[in-house]
């Protein structure tokens, strides 16, 4: 007997692909994830600088990391529009006189 035909018996070529299968099954949920947790963060960050009424520089840094990474995972565009609108936000808190 070959080995092929012995591994064929024992359901090896089966198992590997299984757990191949699998594999990509988890990664494609972990991507899934981190985009929906990637996206509640950007959420999170623009209703709260929007409500305070500016975003300083290092909110609007990490709000562009974490929609770099976002885009990365190949979303659909929904967050562009909201993305655009955070950037524009002034960086510092303007004052009104009383």
């Amino acid at each position: 007997m070959k080995i092929l035909e012995i591994l064929c018996m024992l359901g090896i070529p089966t198992f590997v692909f299984g757990m191949t299968k699998m594999i990509f099954m988890q990664i494609a949920g972990i991507k899934k994830g981190v985009q929906a947790l990637l996206r509640a963060q950007m959420i999170a960050d623009y209703n709260k600088y929007k409500d305070m009424g500016y975003a300083p520089i290092y909110a609007k840094e990490n709000f562009e990391n974490c929609w770099q990474q976002y885009h990365a995972l190949g979303v659909n565009g929904v967050m562009d529009g909201l993305h655009t609108e955070f950037l524009s936000f002034p960086t510092e808190k303007h004052e009104n006189p009383q």
